[in-house]
């Protein structure tokens, strides 16, 4: 039934994906599953490893691996917390900890690292001492997307439980599980026994295998996350002085109050770009209240090629958006020839088609997009390859489908916005229905 299921999901996420519609796809074994036709496969897969048995429990090695390939989790981190099946406790854990110990004033002697029923779990920061380390731990909870960095793509911890069964027949699932990306948005379905995992020795001649695995999937909706979209995207191209704006409200103009002047004093005062805990932004004012906005420019016209500007620019002066993505869709990035200063990867969820391209920051030059202020953006240049079966700056067709910056999908304008071609009044005047030219025709006549 599931394999019906996935299978008819990507069949219809190819067909949105040509027409650039997107899609929520609904299932009955999961409460809110989200379904992105430019990733169909992305999720975070959160597994569960069995190493060892202890006298009350068991020792575990609990991974995080990001399959997803332009959304990664940004500073603070992730968090991810979960219900225990029976009464089980956290005897102690290593690369990483617990927010809160919880009651555990039953227990003499050794103390439980957490007694809670509801644990959350946090990463450690980096620099924290070695006999506090685990493998991929330690990185203040960023995970980098898999399509940008897969070695930075993965975090993991060890935990030792305690209360808990001590055979594959006695130990009971956690269940709930609850994962913040750094905010909401990501839903995740129920733990599920799956073969154990194999690992390869040093010297990769003698394999061993985990106890017993069991993996939890998480898939991310931007519905979940916002109600509002959290980047817009504004328009300009040579061959026309109109400048596109992002749309007004674009991401909501409900903190319009809350908003600081590019000259305000408050910008002077120490301390005014430290995060705040609950990542709450504090945005310039501007007309589309976006702390994101991408402008994409159609620069140059060669006989062969044609040249876009594509400009980020920050206006949220509390943050720092570190391992920062841009995915665009547009059909003549099948043709990419030269990308400057932005790394750049297709993606290809679907063989047939390549119209799909991942942009990001080259590793300490511009990887960091700076807050609000002078260095608050970051700029690059695509060359591209004309189809001359395709190409055309008609009807706005050099301009992009689709923009997701860090994995959400950005407001574009209104198309009949979109910078036209000059001269072009009466070849549009050419489409309207002959009973409206007729009736001008007639007027013109009478008058």
């Amino acid at each position: 039934m599931q394999v019906n299921v996935h299978f008819h999901c990507n069949l219809l996420g190819l067909v949105l994906h040509i027409f650039s519609v997107q899609i929520i796809c609904v299932f009955f074994l999961s409460i809110v599953a989200a379904y992105d036709p430019l990733d169909p496969t992305g999720n975070i897969t959160i597994k569960w490893d069995i190493m060892s048995w202890t006298p009350d429990g068991y020792v575990a090695a609990v991974t995080m691996n990001n399959f997803q390939m332009y959304r990664h989790i940004m500073s603070p981190g992730w968090t991810l917390g979960w219900t225990w099946a029976k009464k089980e406790v956290i005897w102690s854990v290593v690369g990483a900890q617990t927010t809160e110990q919880g009651d555990c004033s039953k227990f003499k002697g050794t103390i439980p690292h957490c007694c809670k029923k509801t644990p959350t779990v946090v990463d450690l920061l980096p620099g924290v001492p070695y006999n506090q380390q685990f493998t991929n731990c330690c990185k203040g909870g960023v995970v980098a997307a898999w399509g940008q960095d897969p070695s930075a793509a993965v975090s993991a911890f060890q935990v030792s439980v305690g209360q808990a069964g001590t055979s594959n027949k006695t130990v009971k699932l956690p269940k709930n599980f609850t994962l913040l990306g750094p905010g909401p948005g990501y839903t995740c379905g129920p733990a599920k026994v799956v073969p154990s995992t194999a690992f390869l020795t040093p010297d990769r001649r003698r394999k061993t295998q985990a106890l017993m695995t069991w993996n939890v999937t998480c898939t991310y909706s931007q519905f979940l996350a916002r109600k509002n979209p959290s980047c817009c995207v504004s328009f300009s191209s040579f061959y026309n002085d109109t400048i596109t704006p992002c749309p007004s409200c674009a991401c909501g103009c409900q903190n319009k109050k809350n908003c600081v002047k590019s000259d305000s004093k408050i910008l002077s005062m120490v301390g005014v770009n430290t995060p705040r805990k609950d990542n709450a932004p504090l945005l310039q004012c501007t007309h589309h209240m976006c702390p994101i906005r991408v402008h994409w420019h159609v620069k140059l016209n060669y006989k062969d090629y044609w040249r876009v500007k594509i400009s980020v620019t920050n206006f949220n002066y509390k943050m720092n958006y570190t391992l920062w993505t841009l995915v665009a869709q547009h059909p003549n990035l099948n043709n990419v020839t030269q990308v400057f200063s932005f790394d750049y990867k297709p993606l290809v969820p679907y063989q047939s088609i390549n119209d799909t391209g991942m942009f990001y920051g080259m590793k300490y030059f511009n990887d960091i997009l700076m807050e609000a202020g002078p260095l608050g953006n970051v700029q690059s240049e695509l060359l591209l390859e004309k189809d001359k079966d395709t190409f055309t700056f008609k009807q706005g067709w050099a301009f992009p489908r689709k923009v997701y910056f860090n994995g959400d999908e950005c407001m574009l304008p209104p198309p009949d916005t979109y910078p036209f071609l000059p001269n072009s009044a009466y070849k549009n005047l050419l489409v309207y229905p002959k009973w409206i030219l007729t009736l001008l025709f007639v007027l013109i006549a009478i008058w």
